[in-house]
């Protein structure tokens, strides 16, 4: 699943302490083994993490240390066992922490890792993400950077890229980059079930959007199959849990 929390605000409507139940809830709903999420602050990430005791959750703030958003990747500890990861920065010096060299105001990132499931053995990979809100020319090269870091790992490895690419699937010119020559593959093209409602990710705590574009994308590479995909429109007691509703694939590594 990849979720952008909405980060935790003390200003109502959508209050972080109204909103947290309603993101308990939802993330049970869905019982996902491993989840990507955007824009959560240190203090919120704990809160979800002591709600979600069946999980653990690796993550670094984009300024560095536990300051300002992270793209925390909370997994199942019961299902799956992190081997390594690793943080890499959406700018021009990657491994340098909080740099930004495309015009973006705020710092953007990748936090990516390499699981091992309990169950069966096999490892993947599963990056998280959030691109800029803004610019475009930030996102286009962090299409560029994130696709050369995937092809960097040289694997055979399944590869999951989740997260907020603030552009339409389909139509972004980011997208297009990461979709070129069938580099990676888009879970809810591919899935041949779609549950649920079919709406935009992107609501502003409004009404979905039906067929409303798709901002939050899971992409996959290697050997691994969508079997369905869906938007989650949960909501509980008329509160939703952030402005942006997650998305979720079921996957089948092959």
């Amino acid at each position: 699943m990849s979720f952008n929390l909405r980060y935790a605000d003390l200003k109502k409507p959508h209050a972080w302490p109204d909103r947290r139940p309603a993101m308990q809830e939802c993330i049970k709903s869905v019982s996902p083994d491993v989840m990507g999420t955007q824009e959560g602050l240190y203090g919120q990430i704990k809160d979800i993490a002591s709600d979600l005791p069946d999980y653990d959750w690796i993550g670094l703030g984009r300024n560095g240390g536990s300051r300002s958003e992270f793209m925390a990747v909370f997994y199942r500890k019961s299902r799956l066992e992190p081997m390594e990861y690793d943080h890499f920065w959406l700018s021009d010096t990657p491994d340098v922490i909080g740099s930004s060299t495309w015009g973006n105001k705020n710092r953007r990132m990748v936090t990516w890792v390499r699981f091992k499931d309990r169950q069966t053995g096999k490892e993947f990979y599963f990056f998280n993400t959030h691109f800029d809100h803004e610019v475009q020319k930030a996102r286009e090269k962090s299409a560029e950077l994130v696709r050369q870091r995937i092809e960097g790992l040289k694997t055979e490895l399944p590869v999951i890229l989740g997260g907020d690419f603030n552009g339409g699937a389909g139509t972004n010119a980011a997208y297009k980059i990461l979709m070129e020559g069938d580099f990676l593959k888009d879970t809810w093209v591919t899935a041949p079930q779609h549950r649920g409602n079919v709406v935009g990710t992107f609501h502003g705590y409004h009404k979905a959007v039906p067929n409303g574009p798709r901002i939050d994308w899971i992409l996959t590479r290697g050997p691994v199959t969508a079997e369905a995909a869906e938007v989650i429109t949960f909501s509980k007691s008329g509160e939703m849990p952030s402005d942006h509703f997650p998305i979720a694939t079921w996957l089948e590594f092959r």
